[in-house]
């Protein structure tokens, strides 16, 4: 137990600074929400500060530099106190919200999922929604960035915590010489595009609440809404043309943007295999079913096709889960195509959820490699990736991640069946909370909620969106007898 203190003593500090967050769902509580209820989020900012000053106490002299054992369990249990601490104020200003439904809405927001098991979302008070939003923000780079940027003014390192909570395969590529200074641009980079999110949704005529709110989940690219019908609610174009875009940013790997802002220059982000092919997928996407829409009738125009395809491929590609129309009733390939977008498209480093489009990469160019080596026995051809060789490592890496990702699926949505859903839905709500994407399709599709499920169906989806935010291993890894071992 002693050599676990010092990561009680990391997540100390974490809970104190989590506290702060719930100021924000005060403020709209004491300033503009007669509903808000603000001694919940009172009493939860005093309790969470409470908990972590209490726990700092215990443990403050336990300190020492983080292997990589402490950094996974501190990720860990990172997320799922952070996940009580979000949910016990929602079950209180939620009329009939049970504990598991509200466990599953609070790692809905952190994990940036974006499934919810809420309904009549416009009569809730705003306090409420700008808190499930407002998690979204926060978790969408993953809070533990913030901590790696905080925890050297404490005297600890971050390295082992940025590697465990960092998206994508190569996560020793540094920006910057100290770790804490790459999590600080990052972050910068993360609140500038979130302020001219904000602007812009303010600019094309939502609320100040609506473009706070909808900022948030548009850059954590986790898609909860303040409205049941979300972006139909609107039913303007300029407000979807807005989530676009920043959809398409947010799906971006930050770290391109901090070295575009380092070198002032966009050849670098212009020239990565992963952007390049992120844009070029999207496209394709959105011109195939554009089409498709057409010439089934579902759209009397093609304009008409094309404005709600490249809302909804955008959304569901890069994970977000918004919704301006639901597409589960159009043709069955469509959403079909949508779903399997938000498993891969994203950029590792970015905001969403999936194996990312670089391990896709890398996947198709290593079983071309083997073709080749059919014909070729002898042959050298390497896997490059922007001109650069892939370790023969880090394919072995991706090749075991997706091993797992499979393992995971099939044997999550065997549970779900074996529970007495249908095959669409079971598979269909594994598939989007282990990729983070949020609406699925039959009882969970866009025009439902996951309020269906049983508590066990809701918690299999809980624990299913913690591993897949946490990309799989590192979840996993706790179920091992050697990572316990001394």
């Amino acid at each position: 137990m002693d050599s676990f203190l010092p990561v009680l003593a990391v997540l100390s500090r974490v809970l104190m600074m989590f506290a702060p967050a719930f100021l924000v769902p005060l403020a709209w509580a004491w300033g503009l929400d007669a509903q808000g209820l603000p001694g919940v989020w009172l009493m939860a900012f005093g309790g969470t500060g409470l908990a972590g000053g209490l726990l700092w106490l215990a443990t403050r002299q336990h300190r020492r530099e983080l292997q990589p054992r402490d950094g996974i369990l501190l990720v860990n249990l990172v997320w799922l106190t952070l996940t009580l601490c979000s949910a016990l104020p929602l079950m209180y200003t939620v009329p009939g919200m049970s504990w598991t439904d509200a466990c599953f809405e609070a790692m809905s927001a952190l994990t940036a999922t974006g499934a919810t098991v809420l309904s009549g979302l416009d009569a809730l008070p705003v306090s409420v929604n700008v808190w499930r939003c407002f998690l979204q923000l926060i978790g969408g780079l993953g809070i533990m960035l913030l901590v790696v940027a905080i925890l050297p003014l404490l005297g600890l390192g971050g390295v082992q915590l940025y590697r465990a909570e960092t998206p994508g395969p190569m996560k020793d590529t540094r920006l910057t010489p100290r770790i804490a200074e790459t999590a600080r641009g990052l972050w910068s980079i993360y609140f500038s595009l979130s302020a001219a999110c904000l602007l812009a949704y303010r600019w094309a005529g939502m609320s100040w609440a609506d473009a706070f709110m909808h900022m948030c989940t548009t850059m954590g690219l986790g898609g909860l809404s303040s409205h049941d019908a979300s972006f139909a609610y609107w039913g303007s174009l300029r407000i979807e043309m807005v989530a676009t875009v920043f959809m398409a940013l947010a799906g971006i790997s930050f770290a391109r943007y901090f070295i575009v802002w380092r070198t002032r220059s966009v050849g670098t982000l212009a020239g990565d295999a992963e952007v390049r092919a992120y844009f070029t997928v999207l496209a394709a996407a959105v011109v195939v079913l554009s089409l498709l829409l057409v010439a089934q009738g579902t759209y009397a125009s093609f304009p008409e096709a094309l404005r709600a395809a490249a809302f909804q491929t955008v959304s569901l590609a890069t994970t977000t889960g918004y919704s301006s129309t639901d597409y589960a009733l159009w043709p069955a390939f469509a959403p079909v195509l949508l779903v399997f977008l938000g498993c891969f498209v994203s950029c590792a480093g970015s905001t969403g959820g999936g194996i990312k489009m670089v391990r896709m990469i890398m996947l198709v160019k290593q079983a071309r490699r083997e073709l080749v080596r059919i014909i070729h026995p002898r042959v050298v051809n390497p896997v490059t990736l922007n001109g650069r060789n892939i370790p023969s490592s880090v394919i072995a890496a991706v090749m075991a991640y997706m091993l797992i990702y499979g393992a995971s699926i099939v044997g999550l949505s065997m549970l779900m069946l074996a529970s007495g859903l249908d095959v669409v839905t079971a598979f269909s709500a594994v598939i989007v909370c282990v990729n983070n994407i949020g609406p699925g399709l039959g009882l969970v599709g866009p025009s439902s909620t996951f309020g269906v499920l049983t508590d066990f169906q809701t918690w299999v989806c809980t624990f299913a969106m913690l591993l897949g935010r946490l990309e799989l291993l590192a979840v996993l890894v706790l179920f091992t007898s050697q990572f316990w071992r001394k």
